[in-house]
């Protein structure tokens, strides 16, 4: 297994100039170096690839150990191509994928490790609440994901950036990621997925602890509250 990183994008809205996963959280670390730190001690630190674009050599000083990805398009391209690039490049192996701007209480990791172990590609959701500018879903009569998008019309919750495609599914979804339009969010190469393929994606509820993503000044300082 591959654990990726999706740390390209600009990240215009906090209003930085370094890139967003160097934002700086209470107790000394960025986003990225919290993350990493987690995934490590759950995982294994070989285990973890960063995309990078946006001044990547700020990030990749900062985590110089860590395997990268370079979307030399990241200007021009959102997370559908930067996940593409990552999930190619780990040819057959599975993937855990999250976003760049994602802080996450460690206590999720166990919940995420049960859910690799069943062999099911899935997306960590928040059934508690449905931001208005956040990615949100539902799903079929068999509760699996049905739409993931901005635009479902009567959402069950949020998706949080933490995701997860078996060997097996991972041909599909790369297949349907090259399909998606350059600035199409990963969500569409799932939904694409889902719809032409029928690929099965288990919604896994993480409502119970806190996921924070991070785009705007107030989720900021939500987390450095929180965390």
């Amino acid at each position: 297994m591959r654990i990726v990183l999706l740390a390209a994008g600009v990240g215009s809205r906090l209003g930085n100039p370094d890139p967003k996963p160097l934002t700086m959280l209470t107790g000394g670390e960025s986003i990225t170096g919290r993350a990493t730190r987690l995934l490590s001690d759950a995982f294994h630190e070989d285990y973890l690839v960063s995309v990078v674009g946006y001044k990547k050599d700020l990030i990749m000083e900062q985590l110089p150990d860590m395997l990268y990805v370079y979307n030399r398009d990241y200007g021009n391209t959102n997370t559908s191509k930067s996940l593409l690039r990552a999930l190619v490049l780990t040819k057959d192996e599975p993937v855990l994928w999250l976003n760049g701007d994602v802080v996450f209480d460690e206590s999720v990791l166990g919940l995420i490790t049960t859910s690799i172990a069943q062999d099911r590609s899935f997306v960590c959701v928040n059934t508690a609440k449905v931001g208005e500018e956040e990615v949100k879903y539902d799903v079929d009569h068999d509760g699996f994901i049905r739409t993931i998008s901005k635009q479902v019309k009567q959402p069950l919750g949020e998706a949080v950036g933490i995701n997860y495609v078996t060997a097996r599914d991972k041909p599909t979804l790369i297949r349907r990621l090259r399909e998606c339009d350059d600035q199409d969010y990963f969500e569409r190469g799932i939904e694409l997925a889902i719809e032409s393929d029928g690929m099965r994606v288990v919604p896994v509820d993480i409502s119970e602890w806190n996921v924070i993503e991070i785009d705007f000044q107030e989720d900021l300082d939500a987390a450095r509250r929180t965390f």
